[in-house]
């Protein structure tokens, strides 16, 4: 039937090209759009000005001499009227033969409102911008198959206000969380996403290749290292909103490619950054809330928690356990470990588990300097460091710490992750060498944070998924 239906369209399509008609001219005289003639209708109608719209045609419906159209723009839609007496019997068998639904149109009439209360436009001419030589799903098969939803995003969108209300919703965010950053004095700025030594995360990175110069690349996991760079250059207040791309599993949280936001200030502490982030998460909320289907009401105060502390509550168990009793504890748990797992491993396997659970945005702090090679050691607790996450709704949208300056503890932390790399931990951090040359001539005590953009926005609108908030995300390949 499908198939039929496409033939059918491709002949009209060589019927119009044979009668002279460009079923797809480059050029459209629109002079409003149809949120302007939305928000502008009661003065339009009172000045009884002419008007040229355009949009995809949605539904068609056709009633002896007039025919209705619907026709969408983005998330506005409005409806034509044609009447015979207005644009003549040619014009109107014209529209009914050749015009489909999904089509684009052109449109030039006046407004009015039905009797029946609806807002239209009393059309006295229109032309065909683009021909759509497929049915829209919803009509013929329907768009059902979640999966489908994801591959082809542009049938999700055009069928789907509520998906594209979510990404206009993200660049909102976006553009909000820009403005606020820009008014605290901080300049936005690019940093390499092709490197010749990846780091700023425990990750497995892709990896590529520079012809011209037959030298081997990563795509960066992180920007943080580059970043350092520009506080040792004397930037104070830094921040870097890019794509990262981790060579990861793909799940409810991860995507290969993920956006993020990266900060840094100098003379600053972890603590400066917790207050920056509900600051940040206040403005954000103040100013999308009446976008939102559930509006979202934080806290004065985020709550805090030792990550000791968090796992001992639901485990029983202090970090200084034994590996024996760490593992019987995640076999318990039902989390895939192995024999020979490092402790700290399955710390944040357990964790992970947990955290699902924690709903109100809390700061999980003193993060062990084990899994923390990047951060600054803490002042009263040695194998601990000056470090959080914040947790929203069981997702982990923060990363942040007070920055390890010190070049000589950073070369150490470094030393020890080649060690774990060598014993098989591909997601153990590389040595940089050219960052601790950069580190030796001195960095500012500072810190710094990262934002899931992607998460932080499934959890401001209550997405079940990063898949509903990515516009591609990863999809396996279909099996030819």
């Amino acid at each position: 039937m499908l198939d039929d239906i496409i033939k059918e369209r491709i002949k009209k399509l060589n019927e119009l090209k044979k009668q002279g008609i460009n079923p797809y001219p480059e050029k459209s005289n629109v002079s409003h759009s149809l949120e302007e003639v939305l928000k502008n209708f009661n003065s339009l109608l009172k000045r009884k000005k002419e008007i040229t719209v355009s949009g995809r045609i949605v539904a068609k419906r056709g009633h002896g001499g007039l025919i209705f159209l619907d026709i969408k723009d983005e998330i506005f839609k409005i409806q034509l009227v044609f009447k015979k007496d207005k644009i003549g019997e040619k014009n109107l068998n014209f529209l009914e033969k050749y015009f489909d639904l999904g089509d684009f149109i052109e449109a030039t009439g006046t407004l009015f409102i039905t009797q029946s209360g609806e807002k239209s436009i009393l059309v006295k001419k229109f032309n065909l911008l683009s021909k759509s030589l497929r049915p829209l799903p919803k009509e013929w098969y329907g768009l059902e198959d979640v999966e489908e939803r994801y591959r082809k995003r542009y049938l999700d969108l055009i069928l789907n206000e509520e998906t594209k209300k979510r990404f206009i919703l993200r660049s909102k965010i976006i553009n909000i969380i820009r403005e606020f950053l820009n008014k605290k004095g901080y300049l936005e700025v690019e940093t390499p996403i092709l490197q010749t030594v990846y780091g700023g995360a425990n990750a497995r990175p892709f990896m590529t290749e520079l012809l011209a110069l037959k030298t081997k690349l990563y795509l960066r996991i992180a920007p943080e290292l580059y970043l350092k760079r520009l506080l040792i250059g004397g930037f104070n207040k830094i921040y870097e909103i890019g794509k990262n791309f981790r060579n990861e599993g793909i799940d409810r949280e991860h995507n290969p490619e993920f956006t993020m936001l990266e900060l840094y200030a100098a003379y600053k502490t972890y603590k400066d950054l917790e207050k920056l982030i509900e600051e940040l998460l206040s403005f954000i909320i103040k100013n999308i809330n009446k976008d939102l289907e559930k509006p979202i009401q934080l806290p004065k105060k985020f709550k805090e928690i030792d990550y000791e502390d968090f796992l001992y509550q639901e485990t029983g168990l202090r970090l200084n356990a034994s590996f024996k009793e760490w593992y019987n504890k995640a076999k318990e748990l039902n989390l895939e470990v192995e024999p020979n797992e490092e402790k700290e491993k399955i710390w944040d396997a357990v964790f992970k588990k947990f955290r699902i659970e924690i709903k109100e945005p809390t700061f999980i702090v003193n993060l062990p300097l084990a899994i923390s090679p990047l951060a600054k050691k803490s002042e009263k607790e040695p194998l601990k460091t000056s470090r959080f996450q914040l947790i929203f709704n069981g997702w982990e949208i923060v990363n942040g710490f007070s920055e390890l300056n010190d070049p000589l503890d950073q070369k150490e932390r470094f030393e020890e992750q080649v060690k774990k790399r060598k014993k098989g931990d591909l997601e153990a951090h590389p040595l940089d060498k050219e960052f601790l040359e950069a580190l030796e001539y001195g960095m500012p005590p500072a810190a710094g944070l990262g934002i899931g953009i992607d998460r932080l926005v499934a959890v401001l609108t209550n997405a079940p998924s990063l898949k509903e908030v990515i516009f591609f995300p990863f999809m396996k390949p279909r099996e030819k």
